[in-house]
């Protein structure tokens, strides 16, 4: 009998699939997520430290700075490179 429950029973209906052992892996699949999420709501109400509102606020203006030096670095770059090869292809045109 120990071998006889390793096999699969397979219905002769087609389409229509009986097994114990889909059944329990099935079962400690859906435990695990339940797990899963459970201990994932626990995290994040209980050991997440969530910003203050200022603190929110002020991370978001330092964002706002670095993301347009960043822009402006990159425009001067491409002025730059452009007005180069301006001058470059007039050599040879």
């Amino acid at each position: 009998t120990g071998v006889a429950q390793l096999v699969e029973q397979w219905s002769p209906k087609p389409k229509v699939v009986s097994s114990i052992l889909t059944t329990r892996a099935n079962f400690k699949r859906n435990m695990k997520l339940k797990i899963y999420f459970q201990e994932a709501f626990n995290e994040l109400i209980h050991k997440v430290s969530w910003p203050t509102w200022s603190e929110l606020q002020s991370s978001a203006i330092v964002v706002m700075v670095a993301s347009l030096i960043i822009a402006l670095v990159i425009f001067v770059m491409d002025y730059s490179f452009q007005n180069l090869m301006d001058i470059i292809y007039g050599l040879f045109y």
